[in-house]
């Protein structure tokens, strides 16, 4: 494994990490076992941005006797209300949730305190000139977090944020996808398709910020390093070309001040598919022939499986859903296997009410009220 300098905070982080976001499916066992063996390959950057109070015990249990071992990435604003995940700057909030990252992972400090999620330049004054600010730096001051960082979907927050002087790293999507695309600020129309016929190119103000953060010493870590998995399949690949994991992966690396790339694990299969980035040939690397002669596309419309248009108020697996979907809809008939796991889920698609609310939370614009239409037709609830 190699390890690379997290920017100023001064971290040698493993450039493979976990993101943990999967583990939300998992048993306890499965989550531990996967860490173990993650540990056990020289991985020691761990991000758990999700608030549910199982995932967070069972990361716990797998920090257990190796919490020295792992750097955790924790979000501060990513709260659990009332069994769903809300992002909130309200203090009355956001104070207990974080309190419950410590108290779950059973640690006293974590490592980088992430301000979770900024995308609107609204809300980073939400953040910036309000009390949210001031709890961090407390936070920093008493050291129940080492060091402060951000995360963030949109170049120009990712700039503010190095301007501050506040930060100390931010989490960042990064792909050979996203980088196509416009920032904005305005999450309806992000990667708007009207964009289509510009996409030549890394856009100039991502491009702005990588430089950016290289030149001030804020290293990055990478969240969406496969664009959800779609990257990895030539169907479904806004390039309309496949990548591979190694390749996906030494694309992010080659960008300026990347560190680390939280990729998500369901098995210890994926954790080796990364992990074969750290023994790859230059051959097996080269991503640039395939990027080079790839067709242009907008990703607008096509689900990433974030998560980000939770709560439902119906408690739907909107992330889950979509990906069962499109893995039935890519074969011509649905696999047994799918459908079968589609029909293990607590709550189907047919349980949506239409009010689109979660649309309005998507940052690709993906018309999810019609997807769960689609879906409980496919599937039959």
């Amino acid at each position: 494994m190699r390890y690379r300098k997290l920017g100023k905070t001064g971290l040698m982080v493993s450039e493979i990490g976990v993101g943990a976001e999967w583990f939300e499916r998992h048993t306890t066992e499965e989550c531990v076992r996967i860490m173990d063996y993650c540990r056990e390959k020289g991985i020691n950057i761990l991000d758990c941005w999700m608030p549910g109070p199982q995932v967070r015990s069972d990361i716990g249990q797998g920090l257990k006797r190796c919490r020295d071992k792992w750097y955790i990435q924790g979000h501060i604003g990513s709260t659990w209300q009332d069994g769903q995940y809300v992002r909130t700057r309200d203090m009355s909030k956001v104070v207990p949730a974080f309190e419950d990252y410590l108290r779950r992972f059973d640690t006293d400090y974590i490592d980088l305190g992430m301000i979770h999620y900024v995308d609107q330049e609204e809300d980073w004054h939400n953040v910036i000139d309000t009390d949210f600010i001031k709890y961090v730096e407390e936070l920093k001051r008493t050291g129940v977090i080492k060091h402060v960082g951000l995360s963030t979907h949109n170049p120009r927050i990712g700039k503010l944020a190095i301007e501050s002087g506040i930060v100390e790293m931010i989490m960042f999507s990064v792909n050979a996808a996203f980088d196509l695309q416009p920032p904005t600020e305005d999450l309806d129309v992000l990667f708007r398709e009207d964009y289509e016929e510009e996409l030549n190119g890394m856009d100039p103000e991502r491009a702005e910020f990588y430089k950016l953060a290289e030149q001030n010493d804020i290293g990055l870590t990478v969240m969406k390093p496969y664009a959800g998995g779609r990257l990895l399949d030539e169907k479904r690949s806004p390039l309309g070309v496949a990548l591979t994991p190694v390749e996906c992966i030494h694309y992010c690396l080659t960008r300026p001040a990347v560190c680390a790339l939280m990729i998500g694990y369901d098995s210890v299969e994926h954790v080796d598919a990364a992990l074969a980035y750290e023994t790859a040939t230059d051959e097996e690397k080269n991503y640039a022939a395939k990027i080079a002669n790839a067709p242009k596309h907008s990703y607008r419309g096509q689900c990433t499986y974030c998560g980000h248009c939770k709560p439902c108020p119906m408690d739907i697996d909107i992330a889950m859903v979509n990906k069962f979907y499109d893995l039935a809809t890519m074969q011509k008939e649905v696999p047994q296997s799918v459908r079968e796991h589609y029909l293990s889920l607590d709550v189907k698609a047919g349980s949506c009410i239409g009010c689109q609310s979660c649309e309005t939370r998507c940052p690709f614009g993906v018309e999810i009220a019609s997807r769960m239409q689609k879906t409980a037709e496919l599937f039959g609830e």
